[in-house]
This record gives C-alpha cells, sequence and structure tokens, in this order.
C-alpha cells in the first residue's frame, strides 16, 4: 500500500469515508460501521495529537491533517509492505514524528516500510537501509549507519557539499543593513478574533521565516500579506511615488496610496493589487493553487506575465519564449521541450517554473510558502542560490518553511506563532533548533538543552478506539 507526495483525498467527503476509501473490499468479511469508525479513530490517534469529527468534511482540515487521512487510509488495511513516496512533505512536524513512532511500532511486528524523502533527518530517523538514486539509477545501498549527512548529499548530487545552505550561500551572507529602507508594513494584523495583533516590518535585502506548529497562524499570515487582512489590521506596501504611481496603472487601483515621506505606502486588499504593487507569491500548494496541469511549461510560465506577452488573451509563443530563457537557465531548470505538459516535470522542477512565473515580474516583495516542500536536494540548493542572490539585489523574501534546519541555516530572522498570534521573534543569533522548536510550544530553553518530542502511547490510542467503537454502538 502506497501513500504519495500529493494529498490525494475527496475534499466533500467525511474523513471516515476517506480513511476507508477503497478499502472495503480489502478484508473478506463484512466491515461494521462501528468497527470502521473505532479502526479510523484508532490510527487517527497515532497520527494526530486531536482526532477530528469522524464526519467532518475532509476539506475543512489542514493541510497536515488532510495528508495524515491519506496516511490512515493505508494504514487500515494493515498492509504487509507499506511505501511512504514524499508522504511527509505535507506534514506538520508533530505528525510527522507521531507517524514515525506509527512506523517504529508496525516494522517490530514485521511489516516491511519503503520510505522515499529527501529529507536527510527523516533518513537518519527512520532508515536501517538508505538507497540513492540520481537520474533514474541506483547508485549506492548503505546501511543506516554509514548513511552519514555529506555522503548521502555527494550520492544525490554528484558533488561534495553540505545540505542545506551551502557554506558560501545564503547562511554566510552578510546581516541585512539595519537602515535598509522599509517595503513592506503590517500594523494591527489580527488573524483571529482572540488572537494577539500583529506588527510587522520588511527591509529591503532580508530573508524572513515564518514558524510555529500547524494551523497556529503563520499560513495565514503570509496569506495575509498576499490577500489583505482577513479582519482587523492593514498591510501596507512602501513604494517611491513613481513605482507607486505605476502600480496604480497598472491595476492597484486609485486612491490606493497614502503619502508617507518621499514615499507612497499601497494598502494591500486583494492578490491583484499585492502583485500590482510588485510582490509575487508561491503558494504551498503548487498543484492546486499555483500550476495549470492541463497546460505547457512554457503556458504555465506566462502566466503572471500576460500582459506583457499576449495580446487579446492569446500569448505569443516568442515573446514568452524570450523571457522564459534566462530564468531558466539561472533556476537550472530540467525540462524537455517548453511545449512539454507542466506535469511531465519533477516536482522540483514545477516549483522552479512557478517562481521563475514571479520572477519575471520583477517583485521588490517575494512570499515563499513552504517552498522545498517534495523538492529533491539539488532543488532546494537552487533555490537557496536563488534567494542569496535575490536579497543580494535588495530583494525582501518572507518565507514560510516547515523545516527547522532551513530557518537555522537561512533566515535572518524567524517570526514563530502560537495559537493565532506572533509569540516570538528569533534573530539570527538566537537560531538554534532547540529554541526554535521551543518556541513553538511557548517555551524558551537553553541552547544545550533537548527538547523532548512527545511519542503517543499505543495504549492511548487502543483506548480510543474502544471509547469510539462503545459510541457508535450505543447510538446503533
Amino acid at each position: 500500500m502506497a501513500v504519495y507526495q500529493e494529498v490525494l483525498v475527496v475534499g466533500p467527503r467525511s474523513v471516515l469515508e476517506n480513511v476507508w476509501l477503497g478499502a472495503d473490499g480489502v478484508f473478506r468479511r463484512r466491515v461494521s460501521g462501528s468497527e470502521k469508525r473505532a479502526k479510523a479513530t484508532a490510527v487517527l490517534s497515532e497520527l494526530l495529537e486531536r482526532v477530528p469529527d469522524l464526519d467532518t468534511p475532509v476539506e475543512h482540515l489542514s493541510l497536515s491533517d488532510r495528508q495524515a487521512c491519506g496516511i490512515a487510509r493505508a494504514l487500515v488495511r494493515e498492509p504487509k509492505v507499506l511505501i511512504l513516496d514524499e508522504a511527509t512533505s505535507a506534514l506538520d512536524v508533530a505528525t510527522r514524528d507521531r507517524l514515525f513512532a506509527a512506523v517504529a511500532r508496525r516494522k517490530a511486528t514485521g511489516i516491511s516500510v519503503l520510505f522515499v524523502s529527501h529529507r536527510m533527518d527523516e533518513v537518519d530517523a527512520i532508515a536501517d537501509r538508505v538507497s540513492v538514486l540520481r537520474s533514474g539509477e541506483s547508485v549506492a545501498t548503505l546501511e543506516a549507519k554509514e548513511a552519514t549527512t555529506a555522503e548521502l548529499v555527494r550520492l544525490m548530487t554528484g558533488a561534495e557539499h553540505l545540505t542545506g545552505a551551502t557554506a558560501d550561500g545564503p547562511a554566510h551572507r552578510a546581516a541585512p543593513d539595519a537602515d535598509a529602507p522599509v517595503l513592506l508594513r503590517v500594523r494591527g494584523l489580527r488573524l483571529v478574533p482572540e488572537a494577539e495583533p500583529v506588527d510587522f516590518e520588511l527591509r529591503a535585502g532580508e530573508v524572513v521565516g515564518l514558524a510555529g506548529l500547524e494551523g497556529h497562524g503563520q499560513d495565514a499570515f503570509i496569506k495575509a500579506l498576499w490577500e489583505g487582512p482577513p479582519g482587523e489590521g492593514s498591510v501596507l506596501r512602501t513604494q517611491d511615488a513613481a513605482a507607486a504611481a505605476a502600480a496604480a496603472a497598472a491595476g492597484a487601483g486609485a486612491g490606493a496610496g497614502v503619502g508617507v515621506g518621499t514615499g507612497v505606502e499601497t494598502e494591500i486588499r486583494s492578490e491583484q493589487r499585492a502583485a500590482a504593487a510588485g510582490i509575487g507569491y508561491v503558494p504551498r500548494d503548487r498543484r492546486a493553487e499555483a500550476l495549470f496541469g492541463t497546460m505547457s511549461i512554457r503556458e504555465n510560465f506566462a502566466a503572471a506575465t500576460l500582459r506583457q506577452d499576449g495580446r487579446l488573451g492569446l500569448i505569443s509563443r516568442r515573446s514568452a519564449l524570450a523571457r522564459f530563457a534566462p530564468y531558466r537557465a539561472r533556476l537550472k531548470i530540467r525540462m524537455g521541450r517548453e511545449s512539454d505538459p507542466i506535469t511531465s516535470l519533477s516536482g522540483g522542477n514545477q516549483q522552479k517554473v512557478v517562481i521563475a512565473r514571479w520572477l519575471a515580474r520583477d517583485p521588490r516583495v517575494l512570499l515563499l510558502n513552504d517552498p522545498t516542500r517534495g523538492v529533491d536536494i539539488g532543488a532546494k540548493r537552487d533555490i537557496y542560490a536563488l534567494l542569496d542572490d535575490l536579497t543580494r539585489r535588495g530583494v525582501a523574501v518572507v518565507m514560510l518553511s516547515t523545516e527547522v534546519d532551513e530557518h537555522i541555516e537561512l533566515m535572518d530572522r524567524v517570526l514563530v506563532f502560537r495559537e493565532g498570534s506572533l509569540s516570538a521573534t528569533l534573530p539570527r543569533a538566537e537560531l538554534t533548533r532547540q529554541s526554535l522548536v521551543a518556541a513553538f510550544f511557548g517555551r524558551t530553553v537553553a541552547a544545550d538543552k533537548p527538547v523532548p518530542v512527545p511519542v503517543p502511547d499505543p495504549a492511548s490510542a487502543a483506548a480510543a478506539a474502544a471509547s469510539a467503537a462503545a459510541s457508535a454502538d450505543g447510538a446503533s
């Protein structure tokens, strides 16, 4: 039984229906409704700290919880071989750790697990043996104790370098100028009614990370920078007068600017206004929010530059290709013909096309929502190098990441969200794995003290299952 990187659930259907989707014929006997509910609750209890109402449509859950439902669908079938193909890429840290504990329990009973991942820490945590594939060929199989990060990276890329940001990359670039101009201001932004308002300033040339447990506000914050506030507060893009006038002419809207010193602040109230004001946004779920699956690579790239490359709604092939060529080279996009479907590319190269689409608009502010999710280490390095280049040119970057190491290696500071509020801001000098994970839980720890990761007790899952079964039988 396999679980894939893409989140494969039926949105309008309930949690229970998704967990049992296609599984009725697996068991030789008919599975009762109460047994289905009990088994679904037991499996989801292993994966999630809080099991959602089984009758809730899956489309109302977070991305991480939707993927947990897909994983639960595989686990209820009690497979002898479980294949997890980048299945953790959509999971938050807590759910991923609970999955690893669930896998360890099943491995102890004789189940075999094939685990595909580009994340070194995951391979180290779960694997007994490691096979490395490159360019469609197996290049090595190692015992886990031999599979050091340096050796795996060398085998995966064919070159010696460190994981994440390289030694000459963004982690070692100069700190941004404290007097650099402010490009984006957030004032009194309230993400949920009961949360504290958020104030924030983004300066030219800096990379600001957004972190926190899944569903605690960081995703809502980056979307507010792009779409405008969901309720109270304001998001203001600061530009010089000439740029603001050009943005208004391009679609920011008359009356959007408010004079501030020698510049103009444009209030962001929609995606259209954000794009016109020089903001670009790369969404988290590229398949659902960024890609046109039935269209070509060229057409997907040109989606953000229709004004420049199109006429009467039609894209000029020559113009789009001329615009695409330098970004293809700059981002090292590996592809066949530009007329090939976008789905012919790997996940990493699809992501590069989405990023290239926005770079073609020459943004001053780039919003990246978990941009390295599900991409290989080579593509990650290309994206890291791009961020370094952009910030040297004065572009400001806000990047939500679910990888702790990315925050430590790439960010100038990290905003940590908890329960819908900005709970901590960690400057580069204070960033460690311990300090960041502790901030997720509203705590502070000394840098040399490990942060314990809670592992779910199998007995609690069994108790939850028994309770669910009793409730279901009582209802019937």
